[in-house]
């Protein structure tokens, strides 16, 4: 009986031991998350993850101009419209050149750069001088160049993405760099209020609108209407999306022209940092008072910088997060 006894402990104690390295087989054959930030190239786009997990893609062939899509922030929640790239059910299907994450301007040389109504400028990609992953951050640095709808080039530029690793779970951090370059003669940016660097957030986080339920609020403290055409270092626009609470805030780097920026921010969703709509935003007679006239052979450089997070604009620490940037 004794020895019976003896006989099962041990077949339990091997049974188990099998288990266990069973277990151990299964964990170290699976594939760890790759860390970091991973930018894959495909066809037409790139594809940006964050350990391992889809963040955005940038667009660059078959487009009217190069754009992020989708945006997903902190919980992996979408923060951009869908449309005009997907067509979800419940979404306006207004603004079609409302292309979720983009830089763009409605007066170029007299051109339009901004809409994709009939004889629009594109932006065309020419190259990618850079696209680099890594453990705390990834590049793409691109060139382009900017065709009226008549097929003559007004300008050229240089642009560098930059993708951080984000340090917490409840943030997402891109810096979008972007040098025009006044290749073909005088580069005119004119006054308007059709642009410049510009998000569509989710229908769900618009200020109103079917669905909309979300706010807006500037470094001046001015919130939801009244912040329409007013210069602020940086504005936040923040709502639930899938009953979550996520905002989105866009920096004004101080050393860009006119720095506070103007903000084209709608309540139907478009977010737009603009530094050269002044007639439009401040109600001017002088329709040319926001003109910007680039030189030809010189350049004029934008930096922003787009914070993706949790909570509202306090609960996000969107001042103090400001604060670093400028730094």
């Amino acid at each position: 009986m004794h020895r019976h006894r003896i006989a099962r402990v041990g077949i339990a104690f091997a049974l188990l031991i099998a288990a266990c390295a069973v277990r151990s087989a299964d964990v170290s054959s699976a594939a760890p998350p790759k860390a970091g930030v991973q930018i894959t190239r495909l066809e037409d786009r790139l594809r940006v993850e964050l350990n391992g997990q889809l963040f955005t893609e940038y667009v660059f062939k078959n487009t009217p101009r190069p754009y992020c899509y989708p945006l997903l922030g902190p919980g992996n929640l979408a923060m951009t419209r869908d449309w005009p790239m997907k067509d979800t059910p419940g979404e306006d299907h207004d603004h079609p050149h409302h292309r979720s994450l983009w830089f763009a301007h409605g007066a170029m040389n007299g051109h339009d750069f901004w809409s994709e109504q009939k004889a629009f400028g594109k932006t065309v990609h020419e190259d990618f001088l850079e696209v680099k992953s890594g453990q705390d951050t990834g590049v793409i640095k691109s060139r382009n160049k900017w065709v009226t709808a008549d097929g003559k080039v007004v300008c050229t530029d240089e642009r560098t993405l930059r993708f951080y690793n984000p340090g917490r779970a409840n943030e997402r951090i891109v810096d979008f760099d972007i040098t025009l370059f006044a290749s073909n003669g005088d580069l005119m940016l004119g006054d308007t209020k059709e642009g410049t660097m510009a998000v569509r957030v989710a229908e769900t986080m618009r200020l109103k609108g079917k669905v909309g339920k979300g706010h807006i609020v500037n470094s001046a403290g001015l919130r939801d209407g009244q912040t329409w055409g007013k210069r602020a270092e940086w504005c936040d626009y923040y709502g639930p999306v899938a009953g979550k609470t996520v905002g989105l805030a866009v920096f004004d780097h101080p050393q860009n022209p006119r720095h506070p920026t103007w903000w084209h921010v709608r309540d139907y969703g478009l977010f737009a940092a603009n530094p050269f709509g002044q007639h439009d935003f401040e109600g001017l007679s002088n329709k040319s008072a926001g003109n910007l006239t680039v030189p030809a052979g010189e350049s004029v450089t934008f930096r922003y910088r787009f914070y993706l997070h949790e909570g509202d604009e306090q609960q996000a620490k969107v001042a103090e997060k400001y604060k670093q940037y400028a730094k």
